[in-house]
């Protein structure tokens, strides 16, 4: 704690939940065009997927660089530099003139894209009250899904109505809205206490997060639940762009839409947060994951409708949770932490479409989905690992008590 009043407690959270909202609006406005560059550069599905893994992986690589750097120069100022860079980036994507060109400054933007994700779970736990920082956590991952589903929406529609380089023009023109009031309107940091950038020290921080094995096992269950559910959204976009669904782009960006219930779900830890342990929410979470993916089998797209906003669902309320266990369990250091969990997260999203490539080549759709249910029954038994550690950790703070 602790911003001074009310009011700047509202403004801050606002900023946040806008900057977040800007950062994926910029990462996903490209998933629905992937139909559009195959077409336009003679790509495969898995060349097509490049223009949106190679953002994550860079977003996820830049993780490394800006949360250290924020523990030693303070949160506002990476988060406010790279919003700028953000919006140069954009526009500069409206005048790609290849797929090179466009998959080359898709990389560098996905690089500034990580400023804020690095950042801004630190910036919350130190600044706001510690009774209310898991409700806050929540709010700012459910405008994850809202600048998710915007920029898939947007995408969609404006490509339809334009073409693909007007969709970077329009996402600039949000950009700069909402760079400048984040700017203006976020408190400075008040708790913020300052380390010296050493690299040594750096590595030692990342290696004592990663030899927390408590820690470590909630980084790979988050890298494989957005590996999974972010590439089961890429190649279901063209089985609906084929027949027999023949979607056009505004309809595989409505698709999107399914987005909604992982707000929900984000908003929903904080009313059970105090009813459900953390553990059991990211167990709770990967089941609905499971049995969403299953529900998009099924030949109807109701049901591959309803299968996608259950698995969103559940992974937002484990995305959730987790990066509260994340902050939890950390030793120091938190924006290290949380910025080590993000890169698992972005990696695990930059592999996605290599892992599952195969499955798709050799068996479509349902061999995608099947070596995901087989991936996330490994995340159940690590979820349960996660369980039996919360249970211990509670019968030794009774003990210590």
């Amino acid at each position: 704690m602790t911003l001074m009043n009310t009011q700047q407690l509202t403004r801050a959270i606002v900023a946040l939940c806008l900057g977040s909202i800007a950062v994926f609006i910029n990462l996903y406005a490209a998933q629905p065009l992937l139909p559009v560059f195959a077409n336009e550069f003679q790509l495969t599905e898995l060349e097509a997927a490049r223009s949106l893994t190679i953002s994550t992986f860079m977003l996820g690589l830049s993780l490394l660089f800006y949360g250290p750097l924020s523990d030693a120069i303070g949160r506002k100022v990476i988060m406010s530099v790279t919003l700028v860079c953000i919006t140069i980036t954009s526009f500069a994507l409206s005048y790609a003139s290849s797929y090179e060109e466009l998959l080359l400054l898709r990389a560098l933007q996905g690089f500034f894209l990580g400023g804020i994700p690095a950042t801004a779970v630190a910036y919350i736990g130190e600044e706001f009250p510690r009774a209310k920082v898991a409700a806050i956590i929540g709010f700012y991952i459910s405008a994850n899904s809202i600048g998710g589903i915007t920029g898939r929406i947007l995408g969609g529609f404006v490509s339809d109505l334009a073409d693909w380089q007007t969709v970077f023009l329009v996402v600039t023109v949000i950009n700069t809205i909402i760079t400048s009031y984040f700017i203006l309107a976020l408190p400075a940091s008040v708790s913020f206490i300052p380390q010296k950038l050493r690299l040594s020290s750096t590595v030692h921080k990342l290696y004592g997060h990663l030899c927390n094995r408590q820690l470590l096992v909630a980084y790979f269950i988050g890298g494989f639940h957005f590996m999974i559910v972010l590439t089961l959204y890429s190649y279901i976009i063209f089985v609906l762009a084929d027949a027999p669904y023949s979607l056009s782009s505004s309809w595989l960006g409505l698709l999107f839409l399914t987005y909604a219930s992982g707000t929900i779900g984000s908003a929903f830890i904080g009313t059970i947060d105090k009813k459900i342990s953390c553990a059991r929410r990211i167990i709770m979470g990967t089941c609905f994951i499971i049995v969403g993916t299953l529900c998009t089998l099924q030949g109807s797209l109701m049901m591959i409708i309803s299968g996608l906003l259950i698995s969103t669902f559940g992974f937002f309320v484990a995305h959730s949770s987790l990066s509260g266990w994340v902050n939890t369990h950390a030793i120091g250091a938190k924006a290290s932490a949380s910025s080590l969990y993000l890169v698992f997260y972005y990696m695990g999203a930059s592999l996605g479409t290599r892992y599952l490539n195969p499955f798709w080549d050799l068996a479509g759709y349902p061999g995608v989905v099947a070596a995901s249910i087989v991936t996330l029954s490994g995340v159940l038994v690590a979820g349960a690992w996660l369980c039996r550690q919360e249970c211990r950790n509670k019968a030794t703070t009774l003990q210590t008590i």
